[in-house]
């Protein structure tokens, strides 16, 4: 799913937004999605609206890891990097095992992730 997004970024970038928003044309599957953030950490594509807007650089997971920074310092252009976290399910509150695999795609960081 990654590997499309980023495919969709580079052809038309506000349609794959929206697209990732919407999770629609693929970009959506049960707990699967793409989420995107400018450099600076700003959420312009998550599963959960109110995580839009939100800064990825700001959130920890349960045992206190800031995993938003390592996703943003992780991700390079043309490599895709695993991090590893707990984060709750959309629409949950309780902290589940999950990985993303994230990468750069020029000035945005986006990623896909999956509860273990």
């Amino acid at each position: 799913m990654l590997e499309r997004a980023v495919v969709a970024i580079r052809t038309d970038r506000a349609a794959a937004l929206a697209a990732f928003n919407k999770g629609t044309n693929g970009f959506r599957d049960r707990d699967l999605y793409v989420f995107c953030n400018s450099l600076d950490g700003t959420s312009l594509a998550h599963a959960n609206p109110a995580m839009l807007r939100g800064n990825l650089n700001e959130l920890k997971d349960a045992t206190g890891k800031p995993f938003g920074k390592e996703i943003m310092s992780s991700a390079k252009e043309g490599q895709i990097t695993a991090v590893s976290y707990a984060f709750p399910r959309s629409g949950e509150t309780q902290p589940v095992a999950k990985e993303s695999y994230v990468t750069r795609i020029g000035d945005l960081v986006c990623g896909v992730g999956y509860y273990k």
